[in-house]
């Protein structure tokens, strides 16, 4: 009990960014959840957390701790909402949300078979390339693709997900392939509009380091499907994932270019307000859709 109370402990700190707000949460003084902070570092022999008098901060080993307890307390809890809740059924009304184009391939076809297991459930599916505020807006999840920005949503990752820089044979013939991310500079790039996702752009392995670019184009929108197509009619060069684009990569129809810069795979995430109680529904949809994307015959089958 102890060492759960302070992984807890360091979650509610660590995203909501001070011991007074953590400790206003649990009722319980700061004292406390320090000490539980303290016990927690000397047992781990690292420190989490650097904390000053004005602002508390993640150290690199904290921010791999954060990840990996986010998902132990999701786990815990769905565990103990599968055998706690005996024959209650989930039921009320869901709301989700997902990028458009991974949210047509792979999060509505797995409605049907969720709200088949549980009748009493209605569901709502938003499916848009702009980050939605889901506390704000009113939803229960997000599937997000990608790095996550900092926030005091909690998070709980899937699967992996790699992005690639694509381009159609012609469209390479014409202007020519880049050697290196800078020349991407000279290329029209077609991007994702500055209300959609991929706020800090394209991603590149660089001397050892990850480094991020933002290639301009005449052409941007706001649907990633709409700049695959676009792609695929050879009107520049994309950054597109790996579930997206594999199969135009294995028939020919595009081809993969700067693969020796290519990032090391990113994630992809449930995301969702932070909720000591958190509805069963809820807790069942993220269990339904990481049970799929945690099997890889499913995504080799989808790719195909």
């Amino acid at each position: 009990m102890d060492r759960l109370k302070q992984i807890e402990s360091f979650v509610a700190v660590a995203t909501k960014g001070s011991l007074t707000a953590a400790a206003h949460a649990e009722g319980v003084a700061p004292a406390v959840i320090g000490r539980r902070i303290d016990a927690l570092e000397e047992r781990l022999g690292v420190k989490l957390l650097r904390r000053t008098t004005r602002r508390i901060t993640l150290t690199h080993e904290g921010a791999a701790f954060l990840e990996a307890g986010q998902r132990l307390l999701v786990d815990l809890a769905s565990a103990e909402a599968s055998v706690s809740a005996g024959g209650v059924k989930a039921s009320g009304h869901l709301r989700i949300t997902a990028p458009a184009g991974f949210g047509r391939r792979h999060v509505a076809p797995l409605v049907p078979g969720f709200i088949a297991q549980h009748p009493e459930v209605s569901l709502s599916l938003n499916l848009s390339d702009r980050v939605i505020d889901i506390v704000n807006e009113g939803y229960d999840c997000a599937i997000r693709v990608g790095d996550l920005p900092d926030s005091s949503l909690v998070s709980a990752r899937l699967a992996d997900n790699r992005r690639r820089c694509v381009a159609a044979p012609g469209y390479l013939e014409r202007a020519g392939t880049p050697a290196a991310p800078a020349e991407l500079m000279r290329h029209e790039c077609l991007t994702l509009s500055s209300d959609a996702s991929q706020t800090r752009g394209w991603a590149f392995l660089v001397d050892g380091q990850v480094t991020h670019l933002r290639p301009r184009g005449r052409l941007d929108c706001s649907d990633g499907q709409v700049l695959h197509q676009w792609c695929l009619a050879g009107l520049g060069i994309a950054w597109r994932s790996t579930w997206e684009v594999d199969a135009d990569l294995a028939a020919g129809r595009l081809v993969a270019v700067l693969e020796e810069f290519a990032a090391p795979p990113n994630g992809i995430y449930a995301v969702f307000p932070q909720r000591k109680h958190m509805p069963l529904r809820v807790r069942l949809w993220i269990e339904h859709i990481r049970q799929r994307f945690a099997d890889p015959a499913y995504w080799t089958g989808a790719s195909g």
